[in-house]
């Protein structure tokens, strides 16, 4: 149990660390370009700490799903309204025109201006967000998913040059203790089945496979090679155990395998049946053991998290619609699937937990989530939809083309754009990004993913 809460701590102490940079990303340029920042806040809700540095109050929330600066002035006042300066701020009121002040007040839009322009104080509006010029508002908001790529990229640094990637070592993992065939609907041995040779021959989980029959063993995939082609052929197996090397008489046994392509995936035929073969069995399985890897593999191992991000993104509904089958019914989750904080958190302390893993492989395996994780909010922060950092970006680059087409064919600056008039599609969004937090915290719970059976 221990070693479960340790898992937990050490995931979520990493999440609010990455959470606390991507905020950092936010903050540093936007004090930079002169944007007045009044608060940095790691979390949601209420305040369980903060302190007042400057003009800027630097907090930790209750909640620590997210976290947020305020910048002032984050929406420009309506083009057809005007700003009634009141004693309490320099934007306090913005009304349209031919509208009367209360509907004004009761849509979302003027709402969300009037909280903007409440932001500003007597002679601040120069330091507004919207005052910024496009490009600087756009490396504002692009800092916060940056900070994440640049976590994930650390890490994956780490894991793969540090620790490495788990590969097939020539070390035997597992003896089977029968020979079933491929086909066989059962998976556990019964009274009556062959013996494996593997194990009838003596061989056991820790042995470390020297030559066969001569030939030096390099590579699991070498001995398999030769398994497979001497079915019936006694051959000459030198292990070594315990630090000293023993020699067993080993003879294949042939048996129906699964034909496999180059990528270790099951080969099907025209009619989409898996195809068989006969081979030399001897019923062995590698151990694992991690191997590091070169600098020029950490950028690839990137981008494809990225791009597996990205499609499931692309595929979120039918994800979720996956996960709410599976949450309400007999259905299992699937183990690649989206998950909430609640299940990294559940995955953590079963990767931290299983006593068959080695140290430096839970380690690894952290690490690893962890470096998933900032991908994730690096992704899912682009999504060109407010509230997210995406949605900000693509409303500064579409200003920015409007003013770009209105210089070029000479016509009048179409000002800021009324980012403001989306406020209703940002509700509906965090709408929807709520009740998938529900349904996957949920699912989490009920029937939580479980990667070790």
């Amino acid at each position: 149990m221990l070693l479960y809460i340790l898992g937990v701590a050490v995931v979520v102490v990493g999440l609010a660390l990455s959470i606390g940079l991507h905020e950092i990303g936010h903050l540093v340029p936007a004090k930079l370009f002169g944007v007045k920042v009044t608060q940095y806040m790691i979390g949601f809700g209420p305040t369980m700490w903060s302190k007042k540095k400057g003009e800027t109050e630097y907090g930790v929330k209750a909640i620590p799903l997210g976290g947020y600066i305020s910048m002032i002035g984050m929406f420009p006042p309506a083009k057809d309204g005007s700003a009634r300066n009141n004693s309490t701020g320099f934007f306090n009121q913005l009304v349209q025109e031919g509208e009367p002040a209360p509907a004004a007040r009761s849509s979302m839009a003027a709402e969300a201006r009037q909280a903007s322009a409440d932001t500003i104080g007597e002679g601040e509006d120069h330091r507004a967000f919207y005052r910024l010029p496009v490009y600087k508002r756009v490396i504002i908001m692009l800092g916060g998913p940056t900070m994440n790529l640049l976590i994930a990229v650390v890490l994956f640094a780490v894991l793969l040059m540090g620790f490495g990637t788990t590969q097939a070592s020539t070390t035997v993992g597992s003896v089977s203790a029968c020979v079933l065939p491929a086909t066989s609907d059962r998976q556990a041995c019964a009274e009556g089945d062959e013996a494996a040779p593997g194990a009838a021959a003596g061989l056991k989980p820790g042995d470390r496979l020297v030559s066969i029959d001569g030939t030096a063993i390099t590579s699991w995939d070498q001995s398999t090679a030769i398994i497979r082609e001497s079915s019936g052929t006694p051959l000459q197996v030198v292990v070594e155990r315990d630090g000293a090397q023993q020699t067993l008489v080993i003879t294949p046994k042939l048996t129906e395998r699964y034909v496999t392509d180059a990528d270790g995936n099951v080969v099907t035929d025209a009619s989409g049946a898996q195809e068989t073969t006969e081979v030399g069995f001897v019923g062995i399985g590698p151990a694992g053991e991690l191997v590091p890897q070169p600098a020029t593999a950490v950028l690839p191992a990137v981008g494809e998290n990225i791009s597996g991000v990205f499609h499931m993104i692309l595929n979120l509904p039918q994800r979720l619609i996956d996960v709410a089958n599976a949450a309400f019914g007999p259905g299992e989750r699937d183990p690649n699937g989206p998950i909430s904080v609640v299940g990294v958190g559940r995955v953590a302390g079963e990767i931290a937990s299983v006593d068959t893993i080695p140290l430096a492989s839970k380690a690894a395996s952290l690490i690893g989530l962890l470096a998933s994780l900032n991908i994730a909010l690096f992704v899912f922060n682009l999504v060109p939809l407010m509230p997210l950092d995406g949605g900000h970006v693509a409303g500064a680059l579409w200003e920015g083309i409007r003013r770009w087409f209105a210089k070029l064919f000479k016509r009048r600056d179409p000002g800021p754009v009324d980012t403001a008039k989306l406020m209703p599609l940002t509700l509906a969004v965090a709408v929807v990004l709520g009740g998938m937090t529900l349904l996957l915290v949920y699912a989490d719970i009920v029937k939580p993913i479980n990667l070790f059976g």
